[in-house]
């Protein structure tokens, strides 16, 4: 069983960036479909991004599509994602899972690390 560990959250002004990242251990990382949620309190769970086993089919949730770049490299077993142009309102618990393939990712179903908290100040 994959285990996986979110880092680089933390604090940072809209409009600014910031990249987290996702570093797998246990299993195949190539043989594994990543994607990126996010949940805020009181909001449900939403789908930020997928991408393929090896990176060449990627998945964008409708507000982030243009702002937020996901990318993976199999060398480190590591998966990120980088967010440009912050909105207060991408400020939530962000999650990586790791599953079989795209259908499952999206739908929440795999192994889901224990999340990075990104703050948005106005």
């Amino acid at each position: 069983q994959v285990q996986l560990v979110e880092s680089g959250g933390g604090l940072v002004q809209a409009g600014g960036s910031l990249r987290l990242s996702c570093a797998a251990s246990g299993g195949t990382f190539s043989s594994y479909y990543m994607g990126w949620f996010r949940q805020a309190p009181g909001k449900e769970r939403q789908f930020v991004a997928a991408i393929s086993w090896s990176g060449g089919n990627i998945y964008y949730g409708d507000y982030v599509k243009g702002r937020f770049t996901v990318s993976r490299d199999n060398a480190k077993n590591t998966v990120y994602l980088q967010m440009n142009s912050l909105k207060p309102e991408d400020a939530a618990v962000y999650y990586c899972v790791a599953g079989s393939n795209l259908r499952p990712v999206v739908a929440g179903q795999g192994n889901w690390g224990q999340g990075t908290q990104v703050t948005v100040s106005s």
